[in-house]
């Protein structure tokens, strides 16, 4: 498979994308755990059919040291044992976030409610972000028909 577009290549895209670039990476100073910033990324990346997203989040989160497991159970989270209810929510969270489309009002409130259970406003606020730019970065891969397979761990960190 080819890639459309290399955004990287067009100096228009090139620039929005730093910008973008740099707002994750200012997440990865967030109170909010790394661990469930990347299973999130990872479940929003499935939803939306990335396989770039997919190909470089399950590599991302192996480096940090997450499970081959808990990795491969992401798309049925629901199902497995291996994550705590505070990844729970916010796996729940990313898949309302992610799929708004699909109900009129957005994220139903008990869904917000079970993840401020488990999340301070500051780390809401960086969840909300994960979600948004992920969304974001899922989009232009879509689009653009990125391949995957190739990402190699911090090379966009």
């Amino acid at each position: 498979m080819n890639a459309r577009l290399n955004p990287f290549d067009s100096p228009v895209a090139a620039k929005a994308l730093k910008h973008v670039i740099a707002a994750g990476n200012t997440l990865a100073d967030s109170a909010l755990p790394m661990a469930t910033q990347e299973l999130v990324k990872l479940r929003a990346s499935q939803i939306n059919g990335c396989a770039g997203c997919i190909d470089m989040h399950t590599k991302e989160a192996a480096h940090a040291g997450e499970s081959e497991l808990r990795l491969n159970l992401v798309a049925a989270w629901r199902e497995a044992t291996v994550f705590t209810e505070a990844e729970r929510a916010a796996l729940e969270l990313a898949e309302q976030g992610t799929r708004i489309a699909d109900a009129a009002g957005g994220v139903p409130d008990e869904v917000w409610a079970n993840a401020a259970k488990h999340y301070d406003e500051e780390q809401l606020a960086a969840l909300v972000c994960v979600i948004a730019i992920i969304n974001a970065f899922n989009r232009l891969n879509v689009i653009t028909r990125q391949p995957a397979g190739g990402y190699e761990v911090g090379r966009h960190g």
